[in-house]
C-alpha cells in the first residue's frame, strides 16, 4: 500500500520540515497540461519561495476520493493550504502574475 501511495502522491520539499508554504497540486494523470502546471509551479517556487515550500502532487485518477477534501472541481488545481486562508488556482499555471497574486506571493525587490 505504501508503494501505491508513493506512485500516486509525490511530495517535493525544498527546505526544512517547517515550511511557510504548503501546496497541493491536483492532476489527472500525466497529461501535458498537468506536467506543464507542475513545471511552472516548481519554477515559481524555486524563484520566489526558495526553501520555504512543500508541494504535494495528487493524481485523482488513482485517488479520486481525495478531491472531496479540498472541493476540487477542475484539474489541474493548485491549493495553497498554508499559510491560511486556503487559496485555489486552476489551470496550467502559465500566467506568473496570476499565480503570484493567487498565492499572495510578493516578488523580491532587487
Amino acid at each position: 500500500m505504501a508503494r501505491e501511495n508513493k506512485q500516486t502522491k509525490e511530495t517535493i520539499a525544498a527546505g526544512a520540515k517547517d515550511v511557510k508554504y504548503e501546496l497541493r497540486l491536483y492532476v489527472a494523470g500525466k497529461t501535458p497540461k498537468s506536467v506543464l502546471a507542475l513545471n511552472n509551479l516548481k519554477k515559481y517556487c524555486e524563484e520566489y519561495l526558495k526553501d520555504d515550500y512543500r508541494i504535494e502532487v495528487i493524481d485523482l485518477l488513482v485517488h479520486p476520493q481525495l478531491a472531496e477534501g479540498d472541493q476540487i472541481l477542475a484539474i489541474p488545481t493548485l491549493v495553497r493550504r498554508v499559510p491560511v486562508p486556503v487559496r485555489k488556482i486552476t489551470g496550467d499555471l502559465s500566467s506568473k502574475e496570476k499565480v503570484l497574486v493567487g498565492l499572495d506571493i510578493r516578488p523580491i525587490k532587487h
